[in-house]
């Protein structure tokens, strides 16, 4: 097996005297989508946030491409290539596409906004990902739907050259038709050669687009294995702590 884009080994956190993350080992590969699944209070979030250097992890490794690397701040996160997209997507709706995936690096020419370079960037960008529900770069977000401005929220990490995207619950308020999008885009990111994390509570999203599964119960990584050698109750038995997986680790 390839040598994974994030590996993380014996993760630790904790705040005060309650210890969320217990010594958890993850694995995501580049063009795969690795599934992160658990119930509330699983540590998900605390997880997500150490890789996203926004709260740093209190000790264990972390491997970027077999290299040990530290995440202490976002900054260093994004150095690396790793881009979290959250569930509020972060998104300005009073601004274009365009001006929403270039925020804060925007393409300038002799101290001036090149729009043109933005405008054709962002343009080949949603079409690498085959995004065809978008009918201009120009459009304002506020006028877009759910499943499109899931799509340029994803789009805008692509443009920065990511290596490992985090999506966080991307189909959590859509309906079924921008859903069904939302996984045909996330499947296309992760053929496109990058690794993808989804964090998700929907177990008919991740066995339709997930590579592996990887489950949180209580701070501990009770299971990582292939989608394909399991299913949908056996899973909900890890979630719930119900089941115990005694098979080998991904």
């Amino acid at each position: 097996m390839d040598v994974p884009v994030i590996e993380l080994t014996d993760i630790k956190k904790s705040f005060g005297p309650v210890d969320v993350l217990k010594g958890v080992n993850l694995k995501a590969f580049a063009g795969k989508v690795t599934a992160l699944v658990g119930d509330n209070g699983a540590g998900k979030s605390t997880l997500v946030k150490g890789l996203a250097g926004v709260q740093p992890y209190d000790a264990g490794e972390i491997r970027f491409n077999g290299e040990i690397v530290s995440l202490n701040t976002p900054r260093e996160a994004a150095s690396h290539g790793i881009e979290v997209v959250y569930q509020d997507l972060a998104l300005c709706e009073n601004l274009d596409i365009v001006q929403n995936m270039f925020l804060g690096r925007e393409a300038t020419t002799a101290g001036t906004l090149n729009e043109g370079i933005m405008e054709r960037e962002a343009a080949e960008t949603l079409k690498s990902l085959s995004v065809r529900t978008v009918t201009s770069v120009r459009q304002k977000v506020s006028s877009l739907s759910g499943g499109q401005r899931q799509t340029v929220a994803i789009a805008r990490s692509v443009l920065k050259n990511a290596k490992l995207v985090i999506l966080d619950e991307p189909t959590a308020a859509l309906g079924v038709a921008q859903t069904e999008q939302v996984l045909a885009l996330v499947r296309r990111l992760a053929d496109s050669g990058v690794a993808v994390i989804l964090i998700s509570h929907n177990l008919v999203d991740v066995f339709k687009v997930a590579d592996y599964v990887s489950v949180l119960y209580l701070g501990h990584m009770v299971a990582s294995l292939e989608t394909k050698d399991t299913n949908n109750n056996d899973v909900v038995g890890y979630i719930t702590g119900s089941k115990t997986y005694e098979g080998k680790n991904v």
